[in-house]
């Protein structure tokens, strides 16, 4: 390359980059915003409480009030969900998931004629309403390495209702927890 044809390179490479700062500053001058030197309008904030967020906990009605307020209807109509892969009655047969005759109160994975994950089977204890709670929010949460892929129940209030469904179907050896007392209701004694 001739000296002539560096100077068009060079000349192109400056006129570019004065082009795109002449462009910068029109568009500053056109859209130029001056920043508020005060806050026009304060908002004032109560200071937040010093708890960490691990101490903040959401309250709510508990489990035992919610099972104390659920229908066994609503609980019949959620169980479609569930009736795909499962069946309720007693002796019924097992499906993609296990029958759920009594299920409340007994061991986990006691059905003998269905194979359970792993994870399932290996699981101790029975079913306590605060473990069905727990595990019919987001089983593959709860139980890492569940077959179960059901996505799970929002609102406490739904799966109140399913539990208290599966606690009619069975034979409700464990009692329905009771809701604890209200100031009103010690009044009253």
């Amino acid at each position: 390359m001739d000296s002539f044809e560096w100077n068009k390179v060079f000349m192109g490479g400056l006129a570019s980059a004065l082009l795109v700062m002449m462009i910068m500053w029109g568009t500053e001058e056109l859209f130029h915003v001056e920043m508020a030197e005060a806050v026009a309008y304060p908002i004032e904030v109560p200071e937040a409480a010093s708890a960490s967020t691990q101490d903040v906990v959401e309250q709510g009605p508990s489990l035992a009030e919610l099972l104390a307020d659920a229908t066994v209807e609503k609980g019949q109509r959620l169980f479609k969900k569930c009736s795909q892969c499962h069946s309720i009655e007693e002796g019924g047969a097992n499906g993609t998931g296990p029958n759920l005759w009594n299920t409340v109160g007994e061991d986990v994975a006691d059905n003998a004629a269905f194979p359970y994950s792993s994870v399932m089977a290996g699981l101790e204890g029975n079913w306590t309403f605060e473990q069905l709670d727990a595990f019919l929010t987001k089983p593959t949460s709860w139980l890492r390495g569940t077959k179960m892929s059901f996505a799970g129940l929002k609102k406490p209030a739904d799966r109140a209702a399913i539990i208290k469904y599966l606690w009619v179907n069975g034979d409700q050896s464990d009692s329905l927890p009771q809701p604890p007392q209200t100031v009103a209701g010690l009044e009253a004694e």
